[in-house]
């Protein structure tokens, strides 16, 4: 399944920006980076929970905000991208 992974960590204090790295490197570990505070990632059920369990347990939910959308299939119908970046299609053929 595709998912949209979005955050705004606030980032007023120190633990707030150390927070906002970790967002991003577990975001980064699962996903492509399609904006600043936004990641497309591709995942099975099991990787999908296991990325919002990890997310949950980097924001503080007074302060932050964490958005997931999963989108449905066939996502060719639900994504259109416009402008100079292309995602990885990470279903098409691997060139080395």
């Amino acid at each position: 399944m595709l998912i949209i992974v979005t955050y705004d960590v606030s980032t007023e204090t120190r633990e707030g920006r150390k927070r906002l790295r970790r967002v991003a490197k577990v975001c980064e570990g699962t996903g492509q980076r399609v904006q600043k505070s936004v990641f497309e990632c591709r995942v099975n059920l099991m990787q999908y929970e296991e990325l919002e369990r990890r997310l949950l347990a980097e924001i503080d939910q007074k302060e932050d905000n964490l958005r997931i959308y999963r989108l449905t299939e066939p996502v060719e119908l639900h994504v259109k991208e416009h402008g100079n970046f292309r995602a990885v299609d990470f279903e098409g053929p691997l060139v080395i």
